[in-house]
C-alpha cells in the first residue's frame, strides 16, 4: 500500500488509515457481509472498542475509504497531468495512473463495485458520486482541449464523450472485479484506450 499522504482535507489519522486498509482487505476476501466491526477487530488484533474509538460504524469506515479514494485520485491526477503534454498523452496517462493504483490496491475497486454498498446509505452514494465527479473534473478539460484543437471529433458534446469514456472504464473495472482480478488489467486498459481513441479521434 502506498504511504499515507497529507490527508488534512479528509481528516484521517494514521490509525484510521490502517483501519480502512484492513477493511478493504476484508471486503476483498469476505465481501460486504464479512465486513463487520467484530471481523475487523480480529483482523487487526484489536478490541472492538478500539475500532469504535476511531469510527462510529461500518458505514463511517466505508465512507472514509471512498473519501480517501477521491482525495488520493485528485492528488495523483493533479501531479501527473501536465498541460503542456499532448491531449493523447494526458488522456492515456490519466487512465494508466488509475490502473496502476487499482492494481496495487484492488480493494478500492471492491468498495466501489461491491453489491449492496450502493443501497447502504445516502452518505455512501454521495461519496461514490464524489469519486465520479473527481474523475470527470480531470478528464473533461482533456476532451474539451482535444476538440478545440481539432484532435477529437465534435459530433458529440464533450460531456457526452466523457460519459461514454467513463462508462467504458467502469465496465472494464467491474469485469475485473467479478473475475477476482484474474486478467491483466493493464493490457486490457491499453487496448481500451486504443479503441476509444480510434473512435473519437479525427
Amino acid at each position: 500500500m502506498t504511504a499515507l499522504p497529507n490527508t488534512t482535507r479528509i481528516d484521517l489519522s494514521e490509525r484510521q488509515f490502517e483501519i480502512i486498509t484492513a477493511a478493504g482487505k476484508l471486503l476483498t476476501h469476505s465481501g460486504v457481509m464479512g465486513l463487520t466491526i467484530k471481523n475487523l477487530a480480529k483482523e487487526m488484533q484489536f478490541s472492538e472498542s478500539a475500532i469504535y474509538r476511531h469510527f462510529a460504524s461500518k458505514e463511517e469506515i466505508i465512507v472514509s475509504m471512498l473519501n480517501y479514494l477521491a482525495f488520493d485520485m485528485d492528488q495523483r491526477f493533479s501531479q501527473v497531468l501536465n498541460g503542456s503534454e499532448s491531449m493523447e498523452d494526458r488522456f492515456n496517462k490519466l487512465f494508466r495512473n488509475q490502473t496502476a493504483f487499482f492494481t496495487e490496491n484492488p480493494y478500492f475497486v471492491v468498495v466501489v463495485f461491491s453489491d449492496g454498498l450502493l443501497e447502504e446509505s445516502d452518505k455512501i452514494n454521495e461519496a461514490i458520486a464524489t469519486i465520479m465527479k473527481t474523475k470527470m473534473n480531470h478528464l473533461m478539460p482533456i476532451i474539451v482541449s482535444g476538440q478545440e484543437n481539432g484532435f477529437l471529433k465534435k459530433d458529440l458534446a464533450a460531456e457526452e464523450l466523457v460519459h461514454i469514456i467513463m462508462g467504458t472504464f467502469r465496465l472494464l473495472m467491474y469485469q475485473w472485479r467479478i473475475s477476482n482480478f484474474e486478467f491483466n488489467l493493464k493490457a486490457r486498459i491499453d487496448k481500451m484506450l486504443k479503441s476509444i481513441l480510434t473512435l473519437i479521434k479525427i
